[in-house]
């Protein structure tokens, strides 16, 4: 007989004078019908996956559960996989500090690097990221991306390396999809997008290069700090454990828009770009 368990994020309550209702992981409530089911036998089965004596009532009441998608068979699955725990994490402290507490927390293996630049100041190369083998690469970064910042990591998923970034651009940050496998988005890709989508799009490309005059400069808060982390944290966890995605936008394809005044998240798809495809040759 399998061991059926609840799935994480569903719960069993006893309801005064209405006995037992199940909690689903969207927060939806559904009343149990136990019938003639013993209700030690089945919070039993739910929780602890103990197998009891076949019992077709009990049988009945579990299934029930099952239909609303709120078992799962097995043993619970351990935090994070050992071959995907080696996590590379590179940028400004006030997002590589959090972020690495949460992964630990998750079971992962992060190691972090503040310096992010080759000794002649330009960015490291694809040898310096896949120093140590990692299974995943994370930069986080406390302003815009600078030009041809990520470009080398931009070839990560080549190597069988996944690849996840953030950056902040005023009161505003963006959360890139993962990109794990050749064909996936990549910054490159985003930032394609992003002119594309804008009638500002010389503007940003201006911004983006710099230089930039600004007034008092902006503090990244705790929360919002905490925010971006967890957010960049779910993905990777997401990809690690091969978890399914909630309901919207695939992770490969979602684009996070954090707006650091409200702590909202608005979420945009952005496919990958196909190259430009090349002139044609004339002859003479």
């Amino acid at each position: 007989m399998p061991r059926s368990r609840l799935v994480p994020g569903a719960e069993v309550v006893a309801v005064p004078g209405r006995g037992l209702a199940v909690r689903t992981p969207e927060g939806e409530f559904f009343g149990v019908r136990t019938g003639d089911a013993d209700e030690d036998a089945l919070l039993s089965r739910l929780t602890e996956g103990t197998t009891a004596p076949v019992d077709e009532e009990l049988e009945r009441v579990v299934g029930a559960f099952e239909e609303i998608g709120c078992l799962a068979e097995g043993p619970w699955p351990s935090l994070w996989p050992a071959a995907r725990r080696d996590i590379r994490i590179l940028g400004d402290p006030v997002l590589t500090e959090p972020f690495a507490a949460q992964l630990a927390a998750l079971g992962a293996r992060p190691r972090t690097t503040s310096a992010v630049t080759a000794s002649d100041g330009s960015p490291v190369g694809i040898e310096d990221l896949l120093d140590g083998n990692p299974s995943a690469v994370v930069w986080c970064l406390d302003g815009p991306v600078p030009d041809g910042w990520w470009v080398a990591a931009d070839r990560l998923p080549e190597h069988g390396v996944a690849w996840l970034r953030c950056h902040r651009e005023g009161r505003q940050a963006y959360v890139e999809p993962v990109a794990a496998a050749p064909g996936d988005v990549t910054s490159a890709h985003v930032r394609s997008r992003r002119l594309a989508a804008t009638p500002a799009h010389r503007e940003l490309a201006a911004y983006w290069s710099g230089p930039r005059t600004s007034g008092a400069p902006v503090r990244l808060s705790a929360p919002a700090a905490t925010l971006l982390t967890a957010l960049l944290a779910d993905d990777l966890n997401r990809w690690a454990t091969d978890a399914p995605a909630p309901a919207g936008l695939p992770a490969g394809r979602r684009l996070r828009r954090v707006d650091l005044r409200t702590l909202t998240v608005a979420e945009h798809p952005v496919p990958p770009v196909p190259g430009v495809a090349p002139m044609p040759k004339k002859d003479g």
